[in-house]
């Protein structure tokens, strides 16, 4: 995809690191091109607010968009109200019984079953962050007070009280999930693309 970044994104995108001045430079890219397909718009019009380690939002009026990338893919998602995204590999490699016991402390009881399967970890992971997107939260704050629940899908946050619903897609070697408030006819756009960063 052709680079299209501002002339404030491309000031920004001069104090990051390499690594993190590539991703944030061909996020917003894929962003404002996306956008810009959806608003029949120039890209570079797009009037999106996307600084470093912050979730991307548009002006009132223009609706909700989330982001979520992993080494070779990001997906993007707008929806007319509040919407959060992640995306995974499933071919990711960690520790899941440990992930599990440390982060999520409702599933305890099944890992002691050894009930826990690394795909039912990671789809959980994917919803949670997806869930603490909508909300603008941080994973490190956030994520021991959302809980998860497989059927029916519901992820609450104890101490906010936030009910929200998820859906969980498999695409090829990805997981990605979806948190929102809608209960029916829920219909967001969503964009997903192979990237090597």
């Amino acid at each position: 995809m052709q680079d299209v970044a501002t002339v404030e994104e491309i000031k920004t995108a001069k104090n990051l690191t390499n690594l993190r001045s590539k991703i944030f430079l061909e996020t917003r890219a894929y962003l404002r091109q996306s956008l810009s397909t959806l608003f029949d718009l120039d890209p570079l019009e797009i009037p999106i607010n996307a600084h470093p380690g912050e979730p991307p939002s548009l002006p009132s009026g223009m609706g909700n968009i989330s982001l979520s990338h992993c080494k070779d893919a990001i997906t993007i998602v707008w929806h007319k109200g509040k919407i959060g995204i992640d995306i995974e590999r499933t071919d990711r490699d960690f520790n899941y019984l440990k992930f599990a016991e440390k982060y999520f402390f409702h599933t305890n009881q099944s890992i002691h079953n050894n009930y826990l399967t690394k795909n039912m970890i990671l789809n959980q992971w994917c919803a949670v962050e997806a869930a603490i997107k909508w909300d603008h939260g941080k994973l490190a704050k956030d994520i021991n007070h959302w809980q998860f629940f497989e059927k029916p899908k519901k992820l609450i946050h104890k101490k906010k009280n936030i009910h929200l619903n998820y859906s969980q897609i498999n695409f090829h070697n990805w997981t990605i999930a979806l948190a929102y408030e809608e209960r029916t006819s829920f219909n967001p756009e969503i964009i997903c693309c192979s990237k090597n960063f």
